[in-house]
């Protein structure tokens, strides 16, 4: 067995069939590690290694406790792991170790995982670059010169890395669908309430945001969704829903798929990854699907309009204590956010949400002629690892740090389920994805077809050649 290129399924039933025992999997993962993890940064606090293979070596033990019995898992560092500094790559909370785990890291660790230590992000995970004073910056695995996104691109490339087979990660703009694409692997970002988050704040105001998971393959992702999900009694919009991985294989039948683009213009794009991405979505009709590009069915600039008002007042409402006390440790990005927030009014806020009812109400009529709608996962191919954004896309000049990532905002905004796959590679061998999202509820369909994509078009099988003596002179396009 090919024990690093194995998906995590698979290493799963191998586990539970002694085929494998869950040490040689910690044994070849630590090592995995420690070759490539020094170029690529990706996995951070990593635990003690004897430890770990102590931990292994009970899981060989004892009987499964679940599907990631004995799995390594590294968590994003935005998320509560008992033992585990939760340092959100912020100074002001390095080494602050966290006394429980989060509601999402019990629920895979009573699956059988072994939690090995953290995965990167940006600073509060705003922005998507994963770097910060912290630990530093995640280098892309197919271009150590190259960023390899956020906000959870630590999990994205450990996953290309083959460093772990399974990561969670966390989504508020894009931050399980930027990362995917540039790795080459795939996230998906779940109907909002599928997956509780921590019950804190107000709960009933600030929704767009969600955890979800990370993969190599369609299947893996639907396991660790499964294993994620469930209402959780605190937290008022939190939902039941059905598994998803025991219908994965299921047909989903003849599908009407409506492609979006760059919105009619709307939206800056690389003219390279315009074409790149339109080539791609043809790949829907070879599996039968009725394919139409459309054009734009609402307001880019209200959309927008309606996004930086939403998230600067759930950035303000989150951060607002750290900028009272301790503003030094804030990069300025988030003081940005945050001051942005303090100076809006309750219209303002109802003027936003107005937009955001309106725009879901949109695509409730979309979604009565089309099962999914397609849009390019990011606007750009993965810029140098050095930068902290990019300031302008064809042209274009970026007026904040996010702009460039605005084509993942019709889905945030609204709380859809979204499934970003691989799409293939650019001239300069650097991977770039889709994102496939549909009505409320729609995740196992999203999900099926993702599977139908993978049978065809399996990317994610490609795996890049990591140079262990660090960042060197990769491909500019």
């Amino acid at each position: 067995m090919d024990i690093l290129n194995t998906n995590a399924l698979d290493l799963s039933r191998a586990i539970a069939t002694r085929e494998l025992s869950a040490e040689e999997l910690m044994r070849a993962t630590l090592a995995r590690i420690g070759s490539v993890n020094p170029s690529v940064n990706a996995i951070v606090s990593l635990r003690d290694e004897e430890t770990l293979l102590a931990e292994a070596r009970a899981a060989d033990a004892a009987e499964p406790r679940g599907w990631m019995h004995g799995l390594p898992l590294a968590v994003k560092d935005l998320a509560n792991a008992a033992g585990l500094p939760t340092s959100m790559g912020s100074p002001a909370l390095a080494g602050t170790v966290a006394k429980r785990d989060d509601i999402m890291v019990a629920r895979m660790r009573a699956a059988g995982a072994i939690v090995i230590g953290k995965t990167n992000t940006p600073e509060f995970g705003l922005g998507s670059h994963s770097y910060n004073p912290v630990f530093g910056v995640t280098r892309n695995p197919w271009d150590l010169t190259r960023s390899a996104g956020g906000s959870s691109g630590g999990a994205g490339a450990a996953l290309a890395a083959r460093m772990v087979s399974i990561a969670d990660g966390s989504d508020m703009m894009g931050s399980l669908r930027n990362p995917a694409a540039w790795n080459n692997v795939y996230g998906f970002r779940p109907t909002w309430g599928r997956i509780p988050s921590e019950p804190e704040g107000d709960a009933f105001l600030h929704s767009l945001s969600t955890l979800g998971p990370m993969a190599r393959c369609p299947r893996d992702l639907a396991a660790l969704l499964d294993t994620q999900s469930g209402p959780d009694p605190n937290q008022p919009f939190a939902c039941s829903a059905p598994p998803t991985l025991p219908g994965l294989e299921d047909a989903p039948g003849p599908m009407r798929i409506g492609w979006l683009g760059d919105w009619g213009g709307a939206y800056a794009m690389e003219p390279c990854l315009r074409t790149a991405s339109a080539t791609a979505v043809h790949h829907f009709e070879a599996l039968g699907c009725d394919a139409e590009t459309l054009d734009p069915p609402f307001s880019a600039a209200a959309l927008w309009n309606s996004w930086i008002t939403l998230r600067s007042w759930a950035v303000a409402a989150k951060l607002e204590p750290l900028y009272r006390t301790r503003p030094e440790m804030l990069k300025p990005e988030a003081i940005w956010e945050i001051e942005r927030g303090l100076g809006l009014s309750a219209m303002e806020v109802h003027r936003a949400s107005a937009i955001r009812s309106d725009w879901f109400r949109k695509t409730v009529a979309l979604f009565e002629r089309f099962d999914a709608l397609v849009l390019p996962a990011t606007q750009l191919w993965p810029f140098p690892a050095e930068w902290d954004w990019p300031k302008e896309i064809d042209g274009t000049t970026m007026d904040s740090y996010h702009r460039w990532m605005e084509v993942v905002i019709p889905v945030s905004l609204i709380g859809l389920p979204c499934l970003a796959l691989p799409a293939g590679f650019g001239d300069a061998g650097l991977p770039h994805g889709l994102q496939v999202f549909g009505p409320k509820g729609s995740d196992g369909r999203l999900l099926q077809i993702g599977q139908l994509w993978h049978g065809a078009q399996d990317w994610t099988a490609r795996v890049p050649a990591v140079p262990r003596e660090g960042p060197g002179k990769g491909p500019q396009g």
